[in-house]
C-alpha cells in the first residue's frame, strides 16, 4: 500500500461516513449503501486510478439514483 492509496482511502472513507449518516437521518437507502461502499471498497482495491474511479462513481451515484 502506497501513500496515495492511503490518502485516497481516508478521503473516500470520510465522505462515505458523511453519506451514511445523511442516509440514516433521511431514511434513504441509496446514500446508506453508497456510504458503506465508500468506507469498505478501499480495503480491496490497490490500484490508485481504479480507486479514484470507483470512489467518484460511488460519490455521484446518489445524485442520479433516487429510491
Amino acid at each position: 500500500m502506497d501513500t496515495a492509496s492511503l490518502l485516497w482511502g481516508v478521503l473516500f472513507s470520510s465522505i462515505g461516513l458523511g453519506y451514511f449518516i445523511y442516509g440514516r437521518k433521511q431514511q434513504q437507502l441509496v446514500p446508506i449503501l453508497c456510504g458503506i461502499g465508500l468506507m469498505g471498497f478501499t480495503f480491496f482495491v490497490s490500484n490508485s486510478w481504479l480507486l479514484v474511479g470507483i470512489g467518484v462513481g460511488l460519490m455521484v451515484l446518489p445524485y442520479f439514483v433516487r429510491i
